[in-house]
């Protein structure tokens, strides 16, 4: 039961019900007094706050003949979005994600050198500048980012990006002051987990391990009893790190036979002849080729990453394992190469039942993630005046 004051109640309860709307879609306000446990007239007062607020609206559903009024279906209006942000080694992310789920649109900004922080800083808020005229109108809850390395969640300084070279660099706080945006900053694996759990493969599970494969090397996000597990600074889930051979090749931190030094996104790029593949482009092509050169990399790569996966599995017990960016088309081309390496390093009992699969959210995982962390304030306090934007994309 919850108890506080009268207005902490609210509070909870508004949350409640934009929380059922966010990770389940429109819904009754029948079927929300069912989820909540709070009367029709409870339900009724609170969601016409959330109207008031601007979060969500209400419609008559569809007629089917039932006796009867129907209940009014409560959703998200639309106008509700997120800024998300995802620097890489070779090029910068922006998308605007809805609190309903909808990626309206991304843009990929490409670049012949890795920037600083503060540059991508300066390119972000430029091209959101550009943006003004789509994002006139909407309630922008913030920006979230999504970076591929170490990050002190507390301030949003990425202490250490080793891809992009950046080392205690401050980014939450200058992109804040330079769009008028409240900005939170966080690992990109991590995001990508919260929202494979949330809307992918493990929304249905408990236990999830998120492994994604990108420019800037392999990271990974672990879900144990539905809860992201940060550690004491928020830096677990560094799978890339972990040594998988005796091989003298390093990672981007100088350690020898990691699994980022033994699988990489850029060899399967060289032995496809692929410099700069657009997105989805590699999966295609990987697919299509059936070489004894290509076949030989692909299998050297999933023992590899079949060999640190059984040690997540034995060290989490996981139900499901979703594989994101290139090690998802690395499982494509040969689950059962991968299946095998991970059953030669793992316990039987361990590896009963457990999935093995690509992340479900695809291209747009990363940018769902974003969008989630930027989405957090607003989700825990829809009344909160720090959670409400202007319906304009002037800065404030």
């Amino acid at each position: 039961m919850t108890s506080g004051t009268t207005e902490d109640v609210r509070r909870t309860n508004l949350a409640s019900i934009l929380g059922i709307l966010y990770r389940g879609g429109p819904s009754s306000r029948t079927l929300l007094s069912r989820r909540t446990g709070r009367n029709r007239s409870t339900i009724a007062s609170l969601v016409s706050d959330l109207v008031a607020l601007g979060l969500v609206a209400e419609h008559e559903p569809e007629s089917l003949g039932q006796v009867g009024r129907p209940s009014p279906v409560v959703a998200i209006r639309p106008e509700v979005t997120a800024i998300a942000v995802n620097p890489e080694i070779d090029m910068l992310a922006i998308g605007l994600v809805g609190l309903d789920g909808t990626v309206r649109r991304v843009i990929r900004h490409e670049y012949d050198r890795i920037p600083s922080a503060a540059e991508a800083v300066e390119l972000t808020a430029s091209i959101l500048a550009g943006m003004q005229d789509e994002l006139d109108g909407l309630l922008v809850a913030g920006i979230g980012v999504a970076v591929p390395g170490q990050v002190r969640t507390g301030d949003g300084l990425v202490r250490n990006a080793p891809h992009l070279d950046w080392h205690d660099a401050p980014f939450a706080e200058p992109l804040a002051a330079a769009t008028g945006y409240p900005v939170l900053v966080a690992n990109d694996a991590a995001l990508g987990a919260l929202a494979e759990h949330e809307f992918g493969a493990g929304r249905d599970h408990e236990n999830l391990i998120y492994v994604n494969g990108g420019a800037s090397g392999i990271g990974a996000g672990v879900i144990t009893g539905r809860t992201l597990l940060g550690g004491a600074s928020g830096y677990a889930g560094e799978l890339g790190h972990v040594r998988v051979s005796g091989s003298t090749a390093v990672d981007s931190a100088g350690i020898p036979g990691t699994l980022e030094a033994e699988v990489t996104r850029s060899e399967l790029q060289r032995v496809l002849g692929l410099p700069r593949p657009e997105p989805g482009q590699l999966e295609a092509v990987l697919l299509a080729d059936r070489s004894p050169a290509v076949a030989e990399v692909v299998v050297r790569q999933l023992t590899h990453l079949g060999t640190a996966l059984g040690a997540a599995i034995n060290l989490f017990n996981p139900e499901v394992i979703a594989l994101g960016g290139f090690l998802a088309a690395l499982h494509s081309y040969h689950p059962q190469a991968l299946r095998d390496s991970i059953a030669a390093s793992t316990l039987a009992p361990s590896l009963d039942g457990v999935q093995i699969t690509a992340a479900a959210l695809g291209a747009d995982l990363l940018m769902v993630g974003a969008a989630g962390l930027a989405f957090g304030p607003l989700l825990a306090d829809p009344s909160s005046d720090a959670s409400q934007q202007p319906t304009s994309a002037e800065p404030v």
